[in-house]
């Protein structure tokens, strides 16, 4: 390994999948002609479609390569619930009520005990998220595939009025942080890089479990998002996934500064001293203690604060774009 550990290195760059993205996206001009027309531009964390009063929308995500942490462990009974939760939680950023669920399953080969343990997982995240899940395709794809590919689509609704988009957010709004249970689902190339690097899989952390297990552990589905968009004012939100806090500047052309961030997991500090990462790079990467975020007016931050456990003022919203964490650009 290098003197310090980056993402890039262990295989995944931001930079270059954002241009890759960018470049696939001004391809896709076309827009249907007559009812239900798209609403707003691809780039959020969901599409919306126009319904009338109501809105529609879409997401799609996958586990990643967490599932190599499941096939290690031979324990594929929870990454069905991280598959639903990076859905809806792309969903609640928008203020959708996720409704239903489809999962796709590529794969070299059929096991019939892995496939029940997925669906255990699915079944216990559509009960968090109050999901129907309606359908489905497994596609064996040997010689295309090596192992198994799990990812899925989440269809939201919600009234047109209520849809909370970012477009609000201003220059001294809050930004208040919910904890995450983890790393989550992302990062976790650079993650089994340096577990595998230091042979660390059956470490034990202080919380009793072995960093093969830490790395298991489900994201969380933040299923109190709805109820608290009810009792306060929201600008926006957002879900803390892969290029950490760069995701909040998908949310509007104003920066953000984080003076007081959430303390991140041992997991992350681990990670971080034995792969030797730079902080910035920590912060560009992983959820670092916080998984999801809301942005609101000043005054309006008391029901996050009363309602979940864990939650802070952890910055707020500067009219410099950028994303800043303590006076550091993180880019």
């Amino acid at each position: 390994m290098s003197n310090h550990s980056t993402y890039r290195e262990a295989g995944v760059d931001i930079s270059l999948e954002s241009k890759a993205i960018s470049a696939l996206v001004k391809n896709l001009s076309f827009r249907r002609k007559g009812q239900y027309p798209m609403m707003g531009n691809v780039g959020h964390f969901a599409g919306l479609i126009d319904l009338g009063h109501l809105a529609l929308a879409l997401t799609v995500d996958g586990v990643g390569t967490k599932m190599l942490v499941a096939d290690r462990l031979r324990d594929w009974l929870t990454v069905g619930i991280d598959c639903m939760a990076m859905n809806v939680n792309d969903l609640y950023v928008m203020n959708m009520e996720p409704v239903a669920f489809v999962d796709y399953i590529a794969t070299d080969r059929l096991s019939v005990d892995q496939m029940a343990q997925i669906g255990i997982g699915l079944n216990e995240g559509a009960r968090q998220a109050n999901v129907n899940i309606v359908g489905g395709e497994t596609a064996s794809l040997r010689g295309l595939v090596n192992g198994l590919d799990l990812a899925g689509t989440c269809l939201g609704i919600q009234e047109k009025e209520n849809v909370i988009d970012g477009r609000k957010i201003r220059p001294g709004d809050l930004v208040v942080g919910l904890p995450s249970s983890g790393i989550h689902s992302n990062g976790l190339s650079l993650a089994r890089k340096i577990v595998e690097s230091e042979d660390a899989w059956d470490t034990v952390l202080r919380n009793g479990r072995t960093i093969a297990r830490e790395l298991l552990h489900p994201t969380l589905i933040y299923n109190q998002v709805l109820s608290i968009t009810e009792k306060t004012e929201v600008h926006g939100m957002c879900h803390v996934t892969g290029g950490g806090l760069l995701n909040f500047s998908r949310l509007t052309k104003y920066g953000f500064d984080f003076t007081d961030p959430l303390p991140p997991q041992e997991i992350f500090t681990w990670l971080q001293e034995h792969g030797k990462v730079e902080t910035a790079e920590m912060y560009r990467t992983f959820n670092m203690g916080m998984g999801y975020a809301f942005v609101v007016p000043s005054g309006s931050e008391d029901p996050i604060l009363s309602g979940v456990k864990g939650s802070r003022v952890v910055g707020s919203v500067n009219p410099d774009p950028g994303v800043r964490l303590k006076g550091v650009p993180i880019s």
